[in-house]
């Protein structure tokens, strides 16, 4: 058995169903951003992701959201198309806001070998999803999809 295919029966059955979930919608997200752009995507994915009355997120759903984290790199590295750090970020920006977290999607920037260099990650109660190492500086206000009037 090869080291991907025993990586994936290893995972408990519920991730194996959340990570053939984000293989399909992460395309989708894609797309969107390609023929949408940035602004519109975010908008749908608000739309399709309200949160009228956030919970506040405990010690186990910062540790659940890691794992979807975890979860939403791999599918981004494995799945159909290779996804950039902004097409996961707001897939799990959306799916966190689906279980009624305020999620905070953050866009930043650094300069690395005198070039800039963007970053997209997800925040949950101040924690950064998924970053071993966050190197980036977030703009104060990350573009925000603006409401319609």
């Amino acid at each position: 058995m090869t080291g991907r295919l025993r990586a994936w029966w290893e995972l408990p059955g519920s991730e194996r169903t959340t990570l053939l979930m984000l293989l399909v919608v992460l395309p989708l997200v894609s797309i969107s951003l390609r023929i949408a752009g940035y602004v519109r995507t975010r908008r749908m994915v608000e739309a399709l992701s309200p949160v009228n009355s956030p919970r506040v997120a405990d010690a186990s759903d910062i540790s659940s959201a890691e794992r979807l984290a975890h979860l939403a790199a791999i599918a981004g590295r494995r799945g159909a198309i290779s996804a950039t750090c902004l097409r996961q970020s707001l897939l799990l920006y959306g799916w966190l806001r689906r279980r009624g977290f305020a999620a905070e999607l953050k866009i930043g920037v650094r300069k690395h070998d005198g070039a800039f260099d963007a970053h997209a990650w997800v925040e949950l109660e101040g924690v950064a999803l998924g970053q071993a190492e966050l190197a980036h500086r977030p703009f104060p206000n990350a573009p925000r999809a603006p409401s319609r009037a």
